[in-house]
This record gives C-alpha cells, structure tokens and sequence, in this order.
C-alpha cells in the first residue's frame, strides 16, 4: 500500500531484507495496525484471501501443465491416471529436470545465498521472509510436480502464503510476533485452501510455522484459514471428501492395533526421511554438477512411472482415487516402494518440494498393507481396510512432516466421519513420540540439521542469536601482566577490591585469570602471578550466544570469563559475568512468554 502524500511530503520509506524492498504503508494504518487486533484479524483476512487466490493460481498450473505435458483428459490427475504413454512418463521428468537444473545452477549464481522458508524465518529472523524468494520457490514448485517429479506442492503452498503475510506485515512494520503469527497465517490460508480444510490448515499454521498454541494467535490463523479456504473454493470448487468405507464406531479393542500402526508409522517415517537424505548426500558426494542432478532424477521417476503413474507427481489425486479402492497385497507393497524410491529420488537430485502431500498417499498405501497383514491374525478386532488407510495416512504424515492435530484435523475434514478422529489421534500421537524418541527432528528441522542449523521447530529462537556476547560484555576493570610479582599484585589489589584480575602475556595477549583471595592464602609473596593461572584455555567470543556463553561458564566452572577478539590474536575487549548473562537470558524468556500470552 502506497503511502499518500503531498507534494512538499517526503518519498515512502523502504525497508531492504532478504532481497526485498517494502513499502511502508501510510503510517495512521500503521498505528491503527498496531494499536487494535481488530485491524490486525482484517490483515489476517486480507492474507488468507491472497493466500487462497495464489494457492488456486498453482493449482491450475500444474493441472494446465499434466494434462498438456502427459496428454491427459482434462479433469484427470496424474497420479490416478491408469497408464500414461511411457515415453512421455520418462521425457517429461528429464526433460523437466534438464530445466530445472539450468535454473538452480543460474540462481546459485544469480542469488547465492540460501533460500529462507517460513519455520527457519519465524525460528530465526522474527517472520521475515522474502516475497521475491517465495515467488521462485512457488514457480520451482509448481514447475517440478508439473513435469510429474514425485514432490508435495505444501512446499510452494505455505511458502507464498507465508511470503505474501511477511511482506504485508512488514509494510505496517508489525511487532516481531505479530509478524510471526501473520506469516504462521499466511501459511495456514494456503494449506487450507489446498486441502479445503481450514482447521488443518490453521493448527498447520499454528504446530509448524508458529510452533507454540497461544489463546491470543489462534483467532488471526484461524481467520487467515477460513478466508483461504473459502477463497480457493469459490476460485476452484473446493476439494470434494475422500471417498471411503469407514465404521461408525471404533470398538476399544482395535486401539491396539492402531497403536501398534503409530509405531511403525514413525519408522517408515524415519527409514522415508533418511532415504532421502542419503540420496542427497550421495548426489553431493559424487560430483555430479548441481544442474545434472535433477535430469538423473528425473530419470529415475521417468522409470518408475512408466510402471505405474502413481509414482508420478504428489499422489493427491491417486490417494482420493484409491483411498476407497482394494487392491492385492504385493501391489499396495509395488505401489508403496516405488513412491517412496520416486519421491527419493525427486527430493533428493534437486526437485523442489516436500513429502507431506506425498507422505498421505504413501500412509494410505501403509495403511492398506497393515490391515493386509491383520487378516492373518485371528484374535484380532476385524475393522474395514478404509479404516486402516485413513490412520495410516494421519500417521504416517505425522511421522514425517509433524503436527499431530495437524493431521487428525485432516482426516476429520477429509473425510467428514468423527467416529474415526480419536484413532486417528492416538496413532498420530505415538508415532510422534516415536520418531522424538529415535530420531529427534521432521523432515524441514532434519535438513536444517544437515546443514548445521539447531532448529527443532519454529519456536523463536532468533533473539538468542541477538543475544551476543558482544553485546553483553562489560569493560575490563583490572589488568594485569603474567611477569608481576605476587607481593606487587597484593599490595595493588588488596582483598575485597576486586574479585578476579585478567592477566597478560608481554604481548598483551590473554593468558588467565587470577583471583586476589586466593594470592593471600598462599601465606608468601614470594612468586610470580603466573603461578597462580586459571582458565588460560577458556574464554568467550563477542559472536557467541548467551546459551554458548552459559554452555562455556559450565565448562569452565567459572563464574566469569574474558572477552577475547578471535582465538587467534587473544586479545581482551571485555568481561562477562556468568551472572549477568542468566539474568539477561530470563529476562529475554519471560518477555517472549509474556508476548506469546498476550501479556504485554
């Protein structure tokens, strides 16, 4: 929004971050923004409708894109598709990987550094994400399922819901966590539109991009959700239920077996996770060029789809296709091995994308598979094959991409039956508790782990890294050099004048510290205070965080340590006390938690 001016006023500021420029808006919206949640739930509004609008703007994409590219009739997904010429179900992946891969080796030189997407923005930087680079991350997007790489669309969708709140919420120069929560709710719109579902896409906005449930955020993603969905339904029609035989109720002994499900759902999960990052690795390691990467890829989903479709694209119209469907056994284990070895190979050589739209289908299939293998189990509650599909989804989704209640409200909206929520949420809830306990991480906090990063959720945790040693330290007080004689340190620092002195080499470089009391208990004068050194080997850096600060005090068993400028020159600017960098510290946590609770 342009800020309105008049001729003798100044041009609108703008704000540059991530390769953006913003426009402020005019400054009485601005504070009517700030000042009133009322106008901070009609912004939501605004973002979900344009969320929703973009998410149907994809959408027709990639179906203009499968139905041009692999002759399909029009109406017809890919993935459900029966057969697709085999020449186009190999060309068009590679051909498709061949352009995408010229596009990723110019970006990278174009735009070298990283891409941001919504949980490292809201965990990191405060909910600033690049309009400019969710725009490329939404056409990468759209580009890689329209040539059928086995990839979610979740990927492009949360990335320009969120981008479009970012750079709106910025333009009102919103509070850090109202800017959090706005990009959390542009995300939320998207995923409710793709799935017409507003309560899945709102606790996805809420589990994953926000990463904490909070009274005073739950109106505006909720907000931001409905406007989506409701956006994408009048543009698209709306996604129609799956089509499946459930119970109407869940006796209580199938909760077993849904147990037991929930498990091995999070080990599929974890075997998922690590299958493609092995894949990736292996592509770094071989030299291969980044831009022949995805043809290789595509290569392999060329292979796999002409066996069968359904290894081509997200698998979204395969799994409201099949969910209701009953196929053998070993081809429900064909079907689930071969879209899992695609979406691999689609993730890891390149393609963007994520695993969660793939990750349901491929549930559904697991699902399938385990109610196959409970026939053979007499003393079993016989339950319909639709019921364990259904589960399998929510669980197997979970595994990988998180949000328990993300998926359990998922199943409840897609397929309108309540009798099956509660299963559905106990076997979201232990495959959760299995993949914390084995592997620790989804699959976007897993690769933010390859890359070093030490996100575990979109919890903010960016102002720890603007809590830096450099800005906590204090000047140094007493200085003194290694060579001094201990009768000279005494008489200049009687008892009670200081508690600790930093000391000095000839060349003024950190060599420890000594403490007064301690000289006095030697009972002699006799010495150097190079006799007397403690922690020689241990000091802060102005670039650490006050949590690396607190890890070096524990280790050092210190309750003080120097300041130096790099390991390497040792020279000493400052001196921090562990003391003051807990207080600190706590004081940053209750005034995050007083932010998130509405407090103030």
């Amino acid at each position: 929004m342009l800020e309105q001016t008049t001729p003798a006023a100044p041009p609108p500021k703008t704000h540059r971050h991530l390769g953006d420029w913003v426009v402020h808006a005019p400054q009485r919206l601005r504070a009517w923004v700030r000042a009133d949640e009322i106008w901070l739930a009609i912004l939501s509004a605004v973002v979900g409708v344009l969320g929703g609008a973009s998410v149907a703007l994809i959408e027709l994409a990639t179906e203009a894109m499968h139905t041009r590219l692999f002759a399909l009739p029009t109406g017809q997904g890919l993935s459900e598709s029966a057969a697709v010429a085999p020449l186009r179900a190999f060309f068009v992946p590679l051909l498709g990987g061949a352009v995408l891969g010229v596009s990723l080796w110019a970006l990278a030189k174009l735009r070298p550094r990283p891409l941001v997407d919504p949980v490292e923005a809201n965990a990191l930087y405060g909910g600033r994400v690049s309009l400019n680079d969710s725009i490329i991350v939404a056409l990468q997007t759209t580009w890689s399922n329209g040539v059928g790489a086995s990839v979610g669309m979740e990927a492009g969708f949360a990335q320009i819901g969120a981008g479009i709140a970012s750079r709106l919420g910025r333009s009102f120069r919103l509070r850090r966590n109202d800017l959090r929560v706005l990009v959390g709710a542009g995300a939320a719109a998207a995923i409710g539109g793709a799935f017409n579902a507003p309560l899945c896409g709102a606790f996805y906005g809420i589990e994953l991009i926000i990463g904490i449930y909070s009274i005073t955020t739950l109106p505006f993603v909720v907000i931001a959700a409905l406007a989506g969905t409701l956006t994408t339904q009048l543009l698209l029609g709306g996604t129609p239920p799956l089509s499946v035989a459930l119970p109407l109720d869940v006796p209580g002994s199938a909760y077993p077996m849904v147990v037991v499900l929930g498990v091995l759902s999070g080990l599929a999960g974890i075997a998922i996770m690590r299958g493609v990052t092995a894949i990736e690795a292996g592509f770094r390691r071989s030299g291969i060029p980044l831009w022949a990467r995805p043809v290789l890829g595509g290569a392999v989903v060329g292979v796999l789809g002409c066996i069968t479709p359904k290894a081509l694209s997200s698998g979204h119209s395969a799994l409201h296709a099949d969910i209701g469907v009953t196929f053998p056994f070993f081809v429900l284990l064909l079907f689930f091995v071969l879209k899992a070895v695609a979406s691999a190979f689609s993730i890891g050589s390149g393609f963007r994308g994520g695993l969660f739209f793939a990750s349901l289908f491929l549930g559904a299939l697991f699902g399938k598979l385990f109610a196959g293998l409970m026939l053979l189990t007499p003393l079993v509650t016989p339950m319909p094959v639709g019921f364990y599909a259904v589960v399998g989804m929510s669980a197997l989704a979970t595994a990988i991409v998180g949000g328990p209640m993300t998926m359990t409200f998922l199943a409840l909206e897609s397929t309108q039956n309540f009798a099956v929520t509660m299963a559905v949420l106990a076997a979201a809830i232990v495959s959760t508790i299995t993949v914390r306990r084995l592997f620790g991480y989804s699959f976007a906090t897993w690769r933010f782990h390859l890359r070093g990063e030490t996100i575990r959720s979109a919890v903010d945790i960016g102002w720890i890294n603007n809590l830096t040693v450099g800005r906590m330290m204090r000047p140094v007080q007493a200085i003194v050099q290694q060579d001094m004689a201990l009768g000279a340190f005494m008489r200049e620092y009687p008892l009670g004048a200081v508690q600790r002195v930093i000391v000095t080499d000839a060349e003024d470089k950190y060599a420890g510290i000594v403490y007064p009391a301690e000289a006095f208990g030697l009972g002699t004068a006799d010495g150097v205070v190079a006799d007397i050194l403690h922690h020689a080997e241990h000091f802060l850096l102005p670039g650490m965080t006050v949590k690396e600060a607190i890890a070096a005090f524990e280790t050092a068993e210190a309750d003080a340590l120097p300041v130096l400028d790099s390991t390497a020159n040792r020279n000493v600017t400052g001196l921090l006390t562990e003391q003051y960098a807990l207080r600190r510290y706590n004081e940053e946590l209750d005034r995050r938690r007083r932010e998130i609770s509405g407090e103030g």
